[in-house]
């Protein structure tokens, strides 16, 4: 049996953008991609990321969803990734050089964690990101042909 090639998603904390990117395309294209999400600086997972993916049907800390780092958790384990999605600019500026990746790409997204808001205008940003993750995520999928 041939294995799925992985997807890792990076962002900086990997508390927002990462983990909705690697839980969309877990239920869209679980079947033929592997996703993964890791930060370069790993921080908890921000509680409106877990309440807006809730709100699609999606509880991320049953699923098992925890933040990770990029070095410690992939890197270090030579773990092969077959493509590489950066979804914040920083990510994209710092991130190392990964050995064997087969494909690297730049999704940017604005931070919603950085908006500043009442809790609703918040929860507002966080529902415009997660959505605009998911539409790029169906588009990748298609593009990949799965």
């Amino acid at each position: 049996m041939e294995r799925k090639p992985r997807v890792l998603f990076l962002c900086t904390h990997n508390s927002a953008r990462s983990q909705m990117a690697e839980a969309f395309l877990r239920v869209y294209g679980g079947d033929c991609f592997e996703a993964c999400s890791a930060g370069l600086e790993p921080a908890q997972i921000n509680p409106f990321t877990l309440r807006v993916m809730k709100e699609v049907g999606i509880d991320l800390e049953a699923e098992g969803h925890y933040s990770k780092g990029l070095i410690t958790e992939f890197f270090d384990k030579q773990v092969h990734i077959g493509y590489l999605i950066t979804v914040c600019s920083n990510a994209e500026a710092k991130c190392p050089i990964y050995p064997g990746v087969s494909v690297r790409e730049y999704w940017g997204f604005e931070d919603p964690a950085a908006f500043e808001g009442d809790e609703e205008e918040t929860l507002e940003k966080f529902r415009e990101i997660r959505d605009l993750i998911e539409a790029r995520v169906k588009v990748f999928i298609a593009d990949e042909s799965c």
